[in-house]
């Protein structure tokens, strides 16, 4: 079908593609986690967690997540009765991971059940050309393909301006990007390559390949000089609530990113985690974050937040659960607004 009208995305970073090219109008269904562009939220919802993960902590988020895997068991649902409804002339997925979004089996099995069947875009990216190739064949699918390669050669330039810029950056500090904080994981995919054009080095990543669990003596052998945090599926909120379980690892204050106070939390969803046009950004953010001197930021205050660990004394935050809750002392001693609705926000946000 040259030019589909009714589109269903099982994949966040599909769904902001698809926006992305102009065409959200012709997006019938989505899933629970496709949050962006705002008009999107509004749209039938598809595809659901089956794992109550909002009042999961991460470690009984990977418990889970690996025995549903090893029985066999799906992470999600898809209401094929709204399926049917709906009527999709395409389907936009996935088959790269299963913890993601309905891989290959899961969609197999729903298409048996389509009285007509739609075609089907599996976008399955391992690093940032294969995320361009992805838009320009949803452009081909969606007659939309003027439209994507405008887009990809504007990604492409921003990041060749940008790789261009840290290759004559004299030092390239140590970065360990965390996916996640427990256990824990270090990046792949795409994200170790966005840490290289942005002018860092993470030897602990794995650029092209899967993200894989890794033991914290190599996050303490490697002694980043810049740690980010960015759990996969955690908004920045989310991930400033989750980092608190890093205090207590043996020799966390010894690294040299604490010492220095170059720890960031992020917004994994928003420019790390969704292999969609925002990666771009995500690479700008950590330019800013690596190289602060030579890089600034000026997009939203909500993508990072620093720990400043020197104004973290036990007085200035308290937990409950595993969230961390800033007092308005420590907030004020900061010196800006995060925008992130915090607790004890002492600044004036209706400005």
């Amino acid at each position: 079908m040259a030019n589909p009208q009714r589109i269903v995305s099982f994949l966040p970073s599909a769904t902001e593609m698809l926006c992305a090219l102009g065409l959200g109008d012709r997006l019938v269904g989505i899933t629970h986690e496709c949050d962006y562009p705002e008009e999107v939220r509004s749209k039938p919802v598809v595809v659901r967690n089956v794992l109550p993960v909002e009042s999961m902590t991460q470690i009984e988020i990977d418990e889970a997540v690996a025995e549903r895997m090893r029985s066999g068991q799906s992470l999600y649902q898809i209401d094929e009765r709204l399926l049917h409804e709906l009527a999709p002339d395409l389907i936009l997925t996935q088959d790269l991971c299963q913890v993601c979004a309905p891989s290959g089996n899961e969609v197999s099995q729903v298409l048996q059940t389509l009285e007509q069947k739609p075609q089907i875009l599996w976008l399955t990216p391992k690093s940032l050309s294969e995320i361009f190739e992805n838009l320009r064949e949803l452009g081909e699918a969606t007659g939309s393909s003027r439209q994507a390669e405008e887009l990809v050669q504007n990604c492409q330039s921003r990041l060749d301006d940008l790789a261009a810029k840290t290759s004559k950056l004299e030092i390239r500090p140590r970065v360990f990007c965390m996916e996640w904080i427990d256990p824990v994981y270090a990046s792949g995919h795409w994200v170790p390559e966005m840490v290289r054009i942005a002018g860092g080095l993470d030897q602990l990543g794995s650029e092209g390949a899967d993200s894989i669990r890794i033991s914290w003596n190599e996050v303490v052998e490697w002694a980043p000089e810049v740690l980010i945090i960015m759990p996969c599926g955690f908004n920045l909120t989310q991930v400033v609530e989750q980092a608190s379980q890093l205090f207590n690892y043996p020799g966390w204050s010894d690294l040299p990113a604490v010492r220095e106070g170059r720890v960031y939390a992020v917004d994994a969803n928003s420019y790390f985690a969704r292999p969609g046009p925002r990666v771009v950004q995500g690479t700008e953010l950590l330019a800013h974050l690596i190289h602060p001197e030579a890089f600034s930021w000026d997009n939203s205050m909500k993508a990072y937040h620093r720990f400043e660990f020197s104004l973290l004394e036990g007085k200035d935050y308290y937990l409950e659960g595993p969230a961390m809750v800033f007092t308005a002392a420590y907030l004020l001693r900061r010196g800006y607004c995060c925008d992130s609705g915090c607790r004890h926000c002492p600044y004036d946000r209706t400005r």
